[in-house]
C-alpha cells in the first residue's frame, strides 16, 4: 500500500453513512466523519451493528457536522475501543452530545446509568476547534499532519476539513467537503471555498440538479401557510431537529412580526383567512427544543442580520406564539386535539424523513383528512416514508402507506417548499471545486445517489476541460 491513500467506509452507495479514512502511514490514519447509513442505504440493524473496518492506528476522528449520517456510528466506534480525540468545531462540540444521547437512547440503550456513562465518555473525547485555525494532529519523524475547519454553511457548526499532510518532503492537502450549504441559510455565515486542494472529497447530494429559482423562500412559506390554513387544518412539517427546525422558526418569527406590524398600522386589505396573531406554532420534539436552546446560546456564530434582530429585542427562536411539547402524554393530547378540531396550527416535529419520531403519530392521525397538509422542506431519502408521501404531491387518487406495520390512506394535501435544501446544488458544488487557485490532482465524488454523482461528474468534467485542468474525477464503488 502506498501512502497517503484514502478508503471510504460509507457515503458511496447513497447520501448517508459518510465515513472516510485517510491512511497516512502503515500505523497512522485519520477518520473524517463516522456516519450512519439510513433509508434504503442501510442494512438491517444498522443502528447497533459493529464497525466493518479496523480502527487500529486511527489517530483522530474529525467531525464535519453532527447530523446522524455523519456521526451516527460513533457508538460503534467507541464500542470497538476507540479512545482518541473527536475533533469538531466549537458549536458542534455543544451539539454533538445532545444528538448522540438521543440516538443512543432510541437505538441502543435507554438505561439511565448506561446513557450517563456513554455521555461521560463522549464528552471526555471531544476537542473543540475554532474555525480558521490550524491544529496539529500528528507530529512524528517523517510525518506531520495538521487540520483546519472552515465554515460550510450547512448548519450551525458545520465545517469542511482541510488536512495538510507532510510525508517526508512531500506536502499534500486533502479537503473533505462534509455537507456544503446552499448560501440561503438565514442564520449562518456563508462558506468560503478552500484556497488549495490537491485531493477534494466532494459531496454530491444535489449533483444532478439545480435548486429552483422561484423568488424569496420566506414569501413562498407565507403563501403556503395562508393557503393551507384557510382549510382550518394543521400543517405538518417533518423536520430534522438540528438545522432545518431552527431555520423554519427563524423565518416564521419574521412572518409573524411583519403580520403584527401590518395589523397595527391597519394596512391589511380584505379578509385574512388566518388570524396570525393566534396561530400556534408547535415544536413537538424534546431534542429540537434542546438544540434550539443551544442555537440561542451560540448567537455569536450567527450572521450579522440574525444578530441584529437580537439587538432589536426580538427572539427569533423563542417568540411568544411558539409552543414546545415535552412529555409523551402532552404530545398525545396535542395530536388528539388537532386531529379532532378545526383550529389551524403549524406543527414542526421530527424526524425529517417520517421514519420515526413524533411526526409519525401526527401522520397516523391526520393522513386520512383532506383538511391537513404535509409540507416537506428537505430531501427525502428513497425508501423512507417521507419519500412515499412526497411522491403523492399532485398525484391523482388514493394511496396507502405502511407506518409501524399498519396501512394508512393518504388523503392530505402534500406540498414541497423549494429553497429549504441545506445542500449546495450542482452549480454550488462546481463553484466550490473550481475556486481553488490550482487544479486539484483528483476530485472524489461521495455522498450522493449514483445518478447525482454521474450527473455532477459530467458537468464538472466539462468545466475542468474549459479551465484546461488535468484533474481526475473518481466515483468510488
Amino acid at each position: 500500500m502506498e501512502f497517503p491513500c484514502l478508503f471510504h467506509h460509507g457515503g458511496t452507495r447513497g447520501v448517508t453513512g459518510s465515513c472516510h479514512q485517510l491512511h497516512m502511514a502503515s500505523s497512522s490514519s485519520l477518520l473524517v466523519d463516522c456516519g450512519l447509513e439510513q433509508g434504503s442505504d442501510a442494512p438491517p440493524g444498522a443502528e447497533s451493528a459493529p464497525l466493518s473496518f479496523d480502527i487500529q492506528g486511527v489517530r483522530a476522528l474529525i467531525v464535519t457536522h453532527v447530523h446522524l449520517d455523519h456521526v451516527g456510528r460513533i457508538p460503534a466506534l467507541l464500542a470497538a475501543g476507540y479512545r482518541g480525540p473527536i475533533i469538531c468545531s466549537e458549536p458542534s462540540a455543544r451539539l454533538l452530545p445532545l444528538v448522540l444521547e438521543d440516538a443512543y437512547r432510541l437505538g441502543i440503550n435507554r438505561g439511565p446509568a448506561q446513557v450517563a456513562r456513554y455521555l461521560e465518555l463522549v464528552t471526555s473525547l471531544i476537542v473543540p476547534l475554532p474555525f480558521e485555525q490550524w491544529h496539529k494532529v500528528v507530529v512524528e519523524p517523517g510525518l506531520e499532519c495538521r487540520i483546519r475547519l472552515q465554515r460550510a454553511g450547512h448548519l450551525l457548526g458545520s465545517a469542511y476539513v482541510e488536512c495538510d499532510l507532510l510525508l517526508g518532503s512531500i506536502n499534500t492537502r486533502y479537503v473533505f467537503s462534509g455537507d456544503l450549504g446552499n448560501g440561503a441559510n438565514p442564520l449562518l455565515r456563508p462558506l468560503r471555498p478552500p484556497e488549495r486542494a490537491d485531493v477534494l472529497v466532494l459531496e454530491s447530494t444535489y449533483g444532478d440538479r439545480l435548486h429552483p429559482v422561484k423568488g424569496d423562500r420566506q414569501q413562498q412559506l407565507e403563501a403556503a401557510i395562508d393557503r393551507a390554513l384557510a382549510d382550518k387544518g394543521t400543517i405538518l412539517i417533518p423536520a430534522f431537529s438540528l438545522g432545518r427546525t431552527q431555520e423554519l422558526l427563524y423565518e416564521i418569527e419574521d412572518i409573524l412580526q411583519r403580520k403584527a406590524l401590518i395589523g397595527a398600522r391597519g394596512e391589511a386589505s380584505g379578509e385574512d383567512p388566518v388570524n396570525w396573531s393566534q396561530l400556534p406554532i408547535i415544536l413537538d420534539s424534546p431534542l429540537a427544543r434542546r438544540i434550539t436552546g443551544v442555537y440561542r446560546d451560540l448567537h455569536e456564530f450567527w450572521n450579522e442580520e440574525a444578530r441584529a434582530r437580537l439587538a432589536e429585542g426580538r427572539d427569533p427562536l423563542g417568540f411568544n406564539q411558539l409552543i414546545t411539547v415535552d412529555s409523551h402524554a402532552k404530545h398525545q393530547q396535542v395530536v388528539n386535539y388537532l386531529s379532532s378540531t378545526g383550529r389551524p396550527a403549524i406543527v414542526i416535529a421530527g424526524n425529517g424523513m417520517c421514519s420515526g419520531g413524533r411526526i409519525v403519530n401526527y401522520l397516523k392521525a391526520m393522513l386520512g383528512d383532506r383538511r391537513h397538509e404535509v409540507m416537506f422542506v428537505g430531501y427525502q431519502v428513497k425508501g423512507t416514508p417521507g419519500a412515499v408521501i412526497q411522491a403523492r404531491e399532485g398525484a391523482e387518487g388514493l394511496a396507502q402507506i405502511d407506518l409501524d406495520g399498519q396501512m394508512y390512506e393518504i388523503r392530505v394535501k402534500v406540498f414541497t417548499l423549494d429553497g429549504y435544501s441545506g445542500h449546495a446544488d450542482q452549480a454550488g458544488l462546481i463553484e466550490f471545486a473550481v475556486s481553488v487557485a490550482q487544479a486539484p490532482h483528483s476530485i472524489v465524488l461521495v455522498h450522493g445517489e449514483r445518478r447525482a454523482k454521474v450527473g455532477l461528474s459530467r458537468v464538472l468534467a466539462r468545466r475542468l476541460g474549459e479551465l484546461e485542468w488535468a484533474t481526475q474525477i473518481q466515483i468510488p464503488a
